[in-house]
């Protein structure tokens, strides 16, 4: 398994573009400049009203399928 953390800052109405299916993928870069693209409904159950904040860890498999996303701070 391959584990990226990053950080997130998005506010509650730019969430809402994902929750309408306007958006279907977040983007995120770690602090090595990786770029991580994942499927924005991962991120439902780490929304409050505030948006969805904080730093987060990324478990994909061998083909880089995701398979976890936790809120850790």
């Amino acid at each position: 398994m391959k584990e990226y953390r990053f950080s997130l800052n998005i506010s509650a109405e730019d969430y809402l573009r994902y929750y309408r299916g306007e958006a279907v993928s977040v983007i995120a870069v770690d602090p090595a400049g990786v770029s991580i693209r994942f499927p924005a409904t991962a991120l439902r159950g780490h929304v409050d009203r505030n948006g969805v904040r904080g730093t987060f860890r990324l478990l994909t498999d061998e083909q880089n399928r995701l398979q976890s996303l936790e809120r850790i701070s």
